[in-house]
């Protein structure tokens, strides 16, 4: 039985639905996370993006976003 597209998309909507009905929006997104198959070397990348930041930047950033 071929599924379409629109059915899978049915299927995700009405699966998240019934997922915060139950365990409320916190609980669905730890539901998720248990199922998530991470990708790439977080504290490899974390080290990486924390060498390219300067005080500058960061001081920018700070100024821009009050």
């Amino acid at each position: 039985m071929a599924v379409t597209v629109r059915e899978l998309e049915k299927i995700r909507r009405e699966g998240l639905k019934a997922l915060k009905d139950k365990l409320g929006v916190e609980g669905m997104i730890k539901f998720i996370q248990m199922y998530s198959d991470g990708k790439g070397d977080y504290t490899k990348e974390k080290y990486e993006n924390l060498q390219e930041l300067t005080i500058e930047d960061f001081e920018k950033y700070i100024a821009e976003n009050k």
